[in-house]
């Protein structure tokens, strides 16, 4: 039933891959309950993702035509867990330079694909719900500042997961009891402790403030190696890059942060109005 759309397909010059999935199971969740998924990568990014579902009276079918940058998205993000199940069951029918075998083979060798960013996206949204939370509880308003906290344990949960090649859950907090019982413990004492929530807020940002400073150098490293590549960078720049712009509004908090911790450094350049400069940044490399 697929043979012709798959060929017309591979014979495009944008293809990269065309793959085939079958269900295992009539509900099966994995091809969204169809009896089976043509899954195509094209180089064509103006559109990320086209769907048309087909049938021949008994059986239906669904096409996926999903563009190699949306499909790097899902993977650094990832926000689309099928897709993984997809590149590593499905029956490669057509692979232009072995694209689909090349991207299993890393997803085989890197089980959590881009650990990294990963880790660099979870510190830096844990870095701001934990500044948030401290401004609340200097002010004395405990209730926000209580609501910071949980979001910052929780991108610390999601942090720790990463970091032990653990792909994080919506049940994280199931996770930490396994992973890292001193985290799950410091979520338990802030959501269930007897004690006043000022000292319980207390100690959550004491905890924090210490883990923000251990994963910091590991946490920053994806960012840190994007930024060696070039001598400065504007902000602009930064945010042009296809994985720093996956931090979205927490970038330039992030480097902030970094800089304020003195691992970037800003440098001041002449702009057409004298009173005013440009800044750029610039890693400090190790002397």
């Amino acid at each position: 039933m697929l043979r012709p759309v798959y060929q017309e397909r591979a014979s495009l010059p944008d293809t990269l891959s065309v793959l085939l999935i079958g269900n295992q199971r009539e509900d099966d969740p994995i091809t969204d309950t169809f009896d089976e998924i043509l899954f195509i990568i094209t180089q064509d990014n103006s559109i990320p993702i086209q769907t048309k579902h087909y049938t021949d009276g008994k059986r239906k079918a669904a096409m996926h035509i999903i563009s190699e940058r949306q499909l790097t998205h899902w993977l650094l993000v990832g926000t689309n867990k099928k897709i993984i199940d997809w590149l590593i069951l499905g029956k490669v029918y057509f692979d232009r330079d072995e694209y689909a075998e090349r991207l299993k083979q890393r997803l085989s060798d890197e089980p959590l694909f881009g650990r990294g960013i990963k880790m660099g996206m979870e510190l830096a949204k844990m870095i701001r719900a934990y500044n948030e939370g401290k401004i609340h509880f200097e002010r004395k308003q405990y209730m926000d500042s209580y609501l910071s906290a949980i979001n910052t344990l929780h991108y610390l949960a999601r942090l720790v997961a990463v970091k032990h090649n653990v792909l994080p859950e919506n049940t994280v907090w199931s996770q930490m009891k396994k992973i890292d019982p001193a985290v799950y413990k410091l979520y338990e004492e802030l959501i269930s402790s007897e004690e006043e929530v000022e000292k319980r807020l207390d100690l959550v940002f004491l905890a924090s403030e210490f883990y923000i400073h251990n994963y910091t150098n590991e946490a920053a490293g994806h960012l840190m190696n994007i930024m060696s590549k070039k001598e400065s960078w504007t902000i602009q720049q930064l945010h042009e890059q296809d994985e720093l712009s996956l931090y979205s509004s927490d970038l330039e908090f992030f480097i902030e942060y970094l800089a304020d911790k003195d691992l970037i450094e800003i440098n001041q350049i002449p702009s057409k109005n004298e009173l005013l400069f440009h800044r750029e940044y610039r890693i400090i490399r190790a002397r």
